[in-house]
């Protein structure tokens, strides 16, 4: 499935797409800040994509103007959550590459993915947290209307192997059609 916006195109990740997903995913100011590893070679970034973007309501953020992938938004539904959810509810994560910072890039595909969670999927829930120190993903987070819930302060990062302070949101379907 392809989910679009006046700007962007939200697409399934493609094998393909391993050197642009390696081209942002290398830098370190973008993994870490999201709870992984910077990528280290395109083999690296290829299996990214098999193993972790291939999955169900997983997009590649892409510009309409070129079709790149530059980015990465997803929905994890359930049980494929970080914490295990409800099968009505699911958690919103997104990344983008550095040349792309401050373009509301990022909101822009968020927003129709509310959309798409809510309308086509008929979920009653989002939930959407950023790592304490992440103020960019903070304010997606504001921007898209979720309201603050809760801070767990010993969340454990597998992909990383640390300790970090977590802030969590969550929006309702019903606060979503209400905004």
């Amino acid at each position: 499935m392809e989910l679009k916006t006046d700007r962007l195109l939200l697409r399934p990740w493609r094998e393909s797409d391993a050197e642009s997903l390696y081209e942002y995913a290398r830098n370190p100011a973008v993994g870490p800040a999201a709870g992984w590893p910077p990528h280290t070679n395109v083999a690296d970034s290829r299996r990214v994509i098999r193993e972790v973007l291939s999955a169900d309501e997983t997009y590649a953020v892409c510009l309409k103007s070129d079709e790149i992938a530059i980015g990465s938004i997803g929905l994890m539904i359930g049980n494929a959550a970080n914490s295990p959810l409800p099968a009505t509810e699911a958690e919103l994560g997104y990344w983008i590459g550095v040349p792309f910072w401050g373009r509301a890039l990022i909101p822009e595909a968020a927003h129709e993915l509310l959309r798409h969670s809510f309308c086509d999927l008929r979920l009653q829930k989002i939930w959407c947290g950023h790592f304490d120190g992440n103020n960019r993903s903070r304010r997606v987070i504001e921007k898209c209307g979720f309201t603050y819930h809760h801070t767990d302060s010993n969340f454990v990062c597998k992909l990383t192997g640390d300790i970090r302070m977590e802030h969590l949101f969550s929006l309702s379907r019903e606060d979503w059609l209400h905004q």
